[in-house]
């Protein structure tokens, strides 16, 4: 392509020069692979490992309930303590990337979510299990969550951004995809020892293709971003963390912002606080296998990239706060039926409500983003961020309650209903967001 052959002369151009300042001759290769693309590769890499994590939760409520006698709701709070510092961390991310590189802080939380899920193999009480999947799982998925896809995008790619940043979204999908109905199998057949080391191994493994193929900038070996101009590589940003609790602040002054982040968090709250935490439990309660719930849960992968990309579609096209106002309704009346469809077999009516479930799953995310952006400009990215936070607060909320109110009711139905009429108040919220016009920019005419 016309494109990666000028990148090539433009990072040839910029990159070492001789003594006399020309550029150093180096013919280019045609077959030669941009480094961009092999450091997408191993984020999308590192995000499937990161997924492993993600898709455990759920299935161990059952097994750590039969063998140490804790209830579902210390279970729960283990998984919230998860949840909440995963969205809470998110944030920082960012900052800590811009302070101490891609690479070193992706390879220490590889390391630091490994160390928890190993551990864990050893645990005798629940509040180990509090510290290994809570607080060290936690940190550690934290700091490779949305930021660190963004940073990479950012930073490596001019061209083709939104293409990179839609794959690498669609990373998180894709390792559920492939690692619940893998985890589910283990934890039947092998027991969930086997899981959390099999988790464990999937995050060591990548730690070396981080360390060797990752870097933190296309300056560090002498390239352009792909698809843009040659830049020198920032110096280490000391003050990102200070602007982000700033812009926190600013934000929470506003109106907007609270409603934003209320409809994020029940958005959390019935998907990855219930859904991907529950619905497992609650489907095997009423006879259905693990394997066969894990499976389903891994279809609501599929459908949420497609969900995902059309809503983005729509959202260039229509009111952003209609369509919030529509998927979170239709997110709640669906919740309401699903104590109907649940049955030891898998039928029509179920597949049906798996398939709506994820295109619905995310779709919130682009609408969401185009409000933050409406609002807030140019702290948009860092106004998402703590919007993604309250997400994930919300769902550690009801990843914590769920269990307790199957503890006390003995079934999961009231929590169905009850996540239905928080859909429902979502959907009222949404309408009231406004937005408020930007700053007019001077138009600087290029000579």
């Amino acid at each position: 392509m016309l494109g990666d052959v000028t990148q090539t002369t433009d990072s040839a151009a910029a990159g070492p020069t001789q003594d006399d300042g020309r550029p150093v001759d180096r013919k280019p290769s045609r077959l030669r692979i941009h480094r961009a693309w092999i450091v997408a590769v191993v984020t999308f890499v590192t995000i499937i490992g990161g997924a492993a994590f993600n898709s455990l939760p759920g299935l161990l409520i059952d097994p750590l309930h039969t063998e140490f006698g804790w209830s579902r709701g210390e279970i729960g709070l283990a998984v919230s303590i998860d949840m909440a510092l995963y969205g809470l961390t998110a944030p920082f991310a960012a900052a800590l990337m811009d302070r101490f590189g891609i690479r070193r802080v992706v390879v220490v939380a590889l390391s630091t979510v490994a160390a928890g899920a190993l551990a864990s193999v050893w645990m005798t009480a629940s509040w180990q299990l509090m510290i290994y999947w809570g607080l060290l799982v936690g940190l550690g998925t934290g700091s490779m969550a949305l930021a660190f896809s963004a940073t990479v995008t950012n930073r490596w790619f001019v061209a083709r951004r939104g293409l990179v940043t839609g794959i690498l979204t669609a990373a998180g999908a894709s390792g559920q995809l492939v690692f619940l109905p893998l985890c589910a199998w283990i934890v039947e057949e092998h027991g969930w020892r086997p899981a959390s080391v099999t988790v464990a191994l999937a995050a060591l493994v990548v730690v070396p293709f981080v360390w060797l193929l990752m870097r933190d900038h296309p300056a560090d070996v002498g390239l352009a971003p792909y698809g843009g101009a040659y830049v020198e590589k920032p110096a280490p940003a000391r003050g990102a963390a200070v602007r982000t609790v700033r812009v926190l602040f600013d934000a929470a002054r506003t109106g907007p912002f609270w409603l934003l982040a209320g409809t994020f968090a029940i958005c959390g709250a019935s998907t990855n606080g219930l859904i991907r935490t529950h619905f497992v439990p609650s489907a095997h309660d009423h006879g259905m296998p693990i394997t066969a719930a894990a499976s389903l849960l891994a279809v609501i992968g599929v459908f949420d990239i497609i969900g995902t990309v059309f809503s983005g579609w729509l959202t260039d096209r229509f009111d952003a706060r209609r369509l919030l106002a529509v998927y979170y309704a239709l997110r709640g009346v669906s919740l309401l039926f699903l104590p109907m469809l649940m049955a030891p077999t898998v039928h029509p009516p179920m597949v049906f409500f798996i398939v709506f479930y994820g295109l619905d799953w995310v779709a919130t995310v682009p609408p969401t983003l185009a409000l933050c952006r409406e609002r807030y400009g140019e702290d948009s990215a860092i106004v998402f961020g703590w919007v993604l936070a309250s997400h994930q607060v919300g769902a550690a909320l009801v990843a914590f309650l769920g269990g307790v109110a199957r503890d006390v009711f003995g079934s999961y139905d009231m929590v169905w209903y009850a996540s239905g009429a928080l859909c429902a108040t979502a959907a009222l919220m949404a309408l009231v967001i406004r937005g408020q016009a930007q700053t007019p920019q001077p138009v600087v005419v290029a000579r």
